[in-house]
């Protein structure tokens, strides 16, 4: 009789034992003895079945892979897949090889080099898995199996033709090509190194398997894959922030269609909520409706999944949603009078237990909730642009935020699938407090005459995701402006001349086709550059310096609680190069010294914006803790 799990089938290998491999060596002997199990499966002169419910992740998938047999649930819920390389390895129990052999190269390689999960009847239409079938015939579909004995799946022909000797190679240079359009392999290595263990051993015999495991056991005790793992826990630590507060949220009323609302309430009504969308009249709303479509199409494909969201998402221009609203987000223009008077009128009309949330990127908490009866309901619930890509909303709570509201706030970012990150009122809040010095220095590089293509070079190759230049005209450079200016207003300094006067020339970026770069039909136009005549090791240093920089002044104040609190913000609120694990641990590796002691020669030579901030000295006495370790 099968057993079945609450959870799903398994999530893989407990991440917590990478930590104790002190050499390459013991790493692949433990990863060779998982392997050895595996084969003992395998080779079951009887039947083996994984009836798969759920996630079946990592060692997981690898487990059913060495079965005969799988069979898994056609649910939202059931996710297979091999993710390792988000850690900085790859498949280490025989996924690699066992894999290709099952799918062909193409399949198999797209989802082992990019982590990538797949849903159970996308595995079936593969040949991953053999059925996909709803819960109530999983148990009929597994007794067939193991009563009748069918043939195991096998390749097709032409996907056993793409694991030959002779095509390996061809293929193999054909996918490191795409590999490179989007990352660099001395910064994530793990991925070429299963390419390169297919290229040369295939899918056929014991010495795949054990060039698998030592190619494993070199990776785990990696800085990329220490970083990558700290970065995993700073996923989990933000996950665990959201207490169970017994109130499920079911009702989202949002105010303010504009690009930022309408995809807050888009994305509420793609993750199961019941949406109200308020703006002034049906024409406001009508775009914010269409990309919301546009939205459901690409993420839940079937039509009537499609039209179940849409019938979610109601236009609501006389606000009728807001009494019955369990959350209510205010996501209209920045102006704090206008902010007020709005938050006045809803207070008034809510139910008494709503959550009151403003979207706000700027204005400080405790001067809009100055007009409310109950201003320790306010919280800020700041998401960021585009909202279906982007993982981090920041949790903002002023002076008066009561930590019940606060905790409530939390736990609905979790329940729509975001992160939640808690930070304190004050210009900029975290990210882009910390992201706008990194931005401003790119202004200053271009001012000097250094080529955008070369600014943004330096950028991508220390690990960013998109260079600051081209970040910034994706933004928008009206945008820049106007946080640069409200930021400056509050800490001082100047905004560059050069920004001022292409807002001024109506030059904002991407949207106009003109910014910093050149845009024909949405693409970017670069110039062919020399890169070999700029430093670009000089000019990390003065963009990640002065990033680095702010983010020593966000932990002095107090926005947030922790290093690791910034590091989770900056990875997966900008991308910040998650190889090196976030800022905070980027700078402790390197050492707090050393850093204060570039900035201070920044200092000497560039000017006072490089001056190093007091936070420096705590962490140079005290690491251990200052880093929270």
């Amino acid at each position: 009789m099968p057993l079945q799990k609450k959870t799903g089938f398994i999530a893989g290998a407990d991440i917590e034992q990478f930590k104790d491999f002190k050499t390459a060596a013991e790493a692949a002997q433990l990863i060779r003895h998982g392997q050895l199990i595996f084969d003992r499966l395998a080779a079951l002169p009887f039947p083996t079945l994984a009836m798969i419910q759920g996630f079946c992740l990592g060692g997981g998938l690898e487990l059913a892979l060495a079965c005969r047999y799988r069979i898994a649930e056609d649910s939202p819920k059931t996710r297979l897949g091999l993710p390792e390389v988000m850690l900085g390895i790859h498949p280490g129990w025989g996924g690699t090889v066992r894999l290709p052999r099952l799918i062909g190269a193409p399949n198999a390689l797209d989802m082992i080099l990019s982590g990538k999960a797949i849903s159970a009847k996308k595995a079936a239409a593969l040949g991953l898995v053999d059925e996909a079938v709803p819960e109530r015939q999983l148990l009929h579909a597994v007794h067939y199996y193991l009563k009748n004995k069918p043939a195991a799946h096998m390749a097709s022909l032409f996907q056993q033709f793409t694991n030959q000797r002779m095509v390996r190679p061809l293929l193999g240079k054909w996918i490191e090509r795409q590999l490179n359009k989007k990352i660099r392999q001395n910064q994530y290595p793990a991925p070429y190194a299963a390419l390169e263990n297919w290229v040369k051993n295939g899918v056929d015999g014991e010495q795949a398997y054990i060039e698998e495991a030592d190619s494993i056991g070199r990776l785990i005790v990696s800085d990329t894959s220490h970083n990558l793992v700290h970065v995993f826990y700073l996923q989990e630590h933000l996950k665990a922030l959201a207490k169970k507060t017994g109130h499920p949220v079911k009702h989202v009323h949002v105010i303010g269609a504009g690009t930022m609302g309408g995809d807050i309430a888009a994305w509420c009504a793609l993750r199961g909520l019941r949406v109200t969308l308020q703006d002034r009249e049906p024409a406001c709303i009508a775009p914010a409706i269409a990309r919301a479509y546009t939205l459901f199409q690409k993420r839940l494909k079937a039509p009537q999944l499609v039209q179940a969201a849409m019938d979610r998402l109601t236009p609501d221009v006389t606000g009728e949603g807001i009494a019955q609203a369990d959350v209510i987000i205010e996501a209209i223009f920045e102006n704090l009078e206008a902010k007020q008077a709005l938050f006045k009128h809803v207070e008034e009309t809510c139910k008494p237990n709503a959550l009151l949330a403003t979207n706000t990127s700027s204005i400080p908490l405790d001067e809009i909730n100055q007009v409310l009866q109950h201003p320790e309901r306010l919280v800020g619930i700041h998401f960021f642009n585009p909202v279906a890509m982007m993982q981090l909303v920041e949790v903002v709570h002023g002076q008066k935020t009561q930590e019940a509201n606060l905790d409530q706030a939390i736990a609905f970012v979790r329940q729509i699938d975001r992160l939640p990150l808690p930070v304190k009122s004050h210009p900029g809040f975290l990210v882009n407090r910390v992201l706008m010095p990194y931005l401003m220095e790119c202004v200053l590089l271009l001012q000097e005459g250094i080529p955008p293509e070369v600014i943004d070079e330096a950028a991508v190759s220390f690990g960013m995701p998109m260079g600051p230049v081209e970040l910034a005209d994706t933004v928008g450079l009206d945008i820049c402006l106007s946080v640069a200016n409200n930021l400056t207003h509050h800490f001082g300094g100047d905004v560059p001349h050069l920004l001022e006067e292409k807002v001024s020339n109506k030059a904002l970026g991407k949207k106009t086709q003109q910014g910093f770069y050149r845009y024909q039909q949405g693409k970017k136009v670069s110039q062919k550059v020399d890169y070999k005549q700029y430093d670009l090791k000089q000019i990390q240093d003065r963009l990640v310096l002065r990033m680095l920089n702010e983010a020593a002044a966000c932990l002095r104040e107090g926005i947030v609680e922790t290093p690791d609190d910034i590091d989770a913000g900056m990875v997966f609120g900008t991308g910040f190069a998650p190889f090196r694990g976030g800022p905070m641990h980027y700078a402790h590796a390197v050492g707090f010294k050393s850093i204060k002691d570039k900035l201070a020669h920044y200092e000497h030579t560039l000017g006072e914006r490089f001056t190093p901030d007091q936070a420096w000295d705590f962490l140079i006495s005290a690491p251990e803790e200052g880093m929270g370790i």
